[in-house]
């Protein structure tokens, strides 16, 4: 019997499809509903970062509230809503709400799974733009995606949040600050920093989650804000900003306000006018940002630009990274104001400690494990006596 012969599939080229666009998108890529399974979203993520989008990774089991807040806090250009558990007719348009909500009902919604066609007319005309169902190609979500971005105007949404978004957006990408933005440097800014795969984003939103959890009761700390940074290509521009799906929306809500950027090495060239925006935010009955955490991109032992900008520096560390040559390196190990030896419960942490001792002087050097939140308050605790 002959044999069938299949054609390979073909690699989907790494090439920038969005050079000649305004801004490069912002999409925010979401799983709405109890659907537990994200390898497909990942798919598309690579694919749209391939083409020089950016791509705002939420994770699993979002809600429509937090991806229409985390659309308005990214200043997202269009939401990217995936979900397989039937419940699109109900979710989809609660997000729509939800977006008014926040202040951005502008923000364009496309919606992506195993939708039925007979679905798809009740869905638009609910207000979802676009819906695709299983079997669409690739290029055609990238082509969807590029056809949501238009010139960002200078104000927009009916939020100070929103505002503050777009700010951020328009100082990132070099086009200065807008006349009358309000200027604040917030009372306490803390840099956490370190190598790939410390967990520095868990640790992040461990510190920012127990932050918020105090302010309930305490108004005089002031809300609490993060700046994340991640890595842009060098082929296609595009980036994967994946660090806010580590924080806890659902529970959280608006009480973190967390923006994901992308740079290429150490450009922290606008993050002074980032800080004091967020700082110069009024939020209302909200209150102020007066605690911000910046995340560095995964840094090597030369990256040290970011104590310049902030209070105070937490370098994380994690077991078996390197040996005590490796620590008495010039560098990264230099600009700490504290050590953390996260993944504490790791293999090595009592050797990572004792040539932290070492070199550390009179810095204090804590151990947390960050997935479990231990030692995340006493962490807290030392870098809110700092400032």
């Amino acid at each position: 019997m002959a044999k069938t012969l299949h054609a390979a599939t073909s690699e989907f080229k790494k090439i920038d499809r969005c050079a000649e666009l305004a801004h490069r998108p912002r999409v925010l890529l979401g799983k709405m509903g109890l659907d537990g399974h994200d390898r497909g979203v990942k798919v598309i993520a690579r694919a749209l970062r391939d083409s020089g989008v950016h791509v705002i990774y939420s994770g699993l089991w979002q809600t429509p509230k937090s991806l229409a807040i985390g659309a308005r806090d990214e200043d997202c250009d269009v939401i990217a809503a995936s979900m397989m558990s039937n419940s699109h007719l109900v979710l989809g348009p609660r997000l729509l709400d939800g977006l008014k909500e926040m202040g951005r009902a502008d923000i364009p919604v496309h919606m992506g799974g195993i939708l039925p066609q007979e679905d798809i007319k009740t869905l638009k005309d609910a207000g979802v733009a676009e819906c695709f169902t299983t079997g669409v190609g690739l290029l055609d979500i990238v082509e969807a995606t590029k056809s949501t971005v238009k010139e960002r105007a200078s104000i927009v949404g009916t939020s100070p949040t929103a505002q503050l978004a777009r700010d951020i957006s328009n100082v990132h990408d070099g086009r200065g600050l807008r006349d009358g933005a309000p200027l604040r440097r917030p009372k306490r800014v803390f840099g956490i920093t370190g190598s790939p795969g410390a967990g520095k984003s868990t640790l992040v939103a461990a510190l920012a989650s127990e932050h918020a959890r105090r302010a309930e009761g305490d108004a005089a700390l002031g809300r609490v804000a993060v700046v994340a940074f991640d890595p842009k290509s060098p082929i296609t521009s595009g980036a994967l900003l994946g660090d806010r799906l580590r924080v806890d929306f659902n529970q959280l809500g608006e009480g973190v306000y967390y923006r994901s950027l992308a740079i290429e090495g150490e450009d922290y060239a606008a993050l002074d006018n980032i800080i004091q925006l967020i700082g110069g935010c009024e939020g209302g009955d909200l209150g102020p940002y007066d605690t911000v955490f910046v995340e560095t991109v995964g840094a090597g032992q030369n990256e040290v630009r970011i104590r310049t900008h902030v209070d105070q520096t937490a370098v994380v560390l994690v077991p078996g990274m390197g040996d005590a040559i490796q620590m008495d390196k010039a560098g990264i190990l230099e600009i700490a104001d504290v050590f953390v030896c996260n993944k504490a419960d790791h293999q090595g942490q009592n050797d990572l400690m004792r040539n932290l001792k070492e070199i550390t002087g009179q810095r204090p050097a804590l151990e947390t494990v960050a997935t479990h939140g231990r030692g995340i308050v006493e962490l807290y605790d030392h870098l809110m006596a700092s400032v």
